[in-house]
């Protein structure tokens, strides 16, 4: 199996926008009701909070690759 890089960004807006799908598919069901104007909020809101997880997990890599040499001391 291959490996992959961990991407925390995307697993973020992948839960946010599974929660928003929930809150619908309930209200869709008749389980409960969800007010129209709770998508807008979630979604943005949990985008831009994506967006910075990204960031900041772009900025860790780019600093912890910087600070390797590749070569192994002697």
């Amino acid at each position: 199996m291959l490996r992959h890089e961990v991407q925390p960004g995307k697993l973020v807006a992948g839960t946010v926008l599974v929660v928003a799908g929930v809150l619908y598919a309930g209200d869709a069901g008749g389980a409960w009701q969800t007010p129209w104007f709770v998508a807008i909020p979630l979604v943005t809101g949990g985008l831009c909070l994506a967006g910075a997880v990204a960031l900041l997990t772009g900025l860790v890599r780019r600093r912890r690759k910087g600070g390797r040499t590749g070569a192994d001391p002697v």
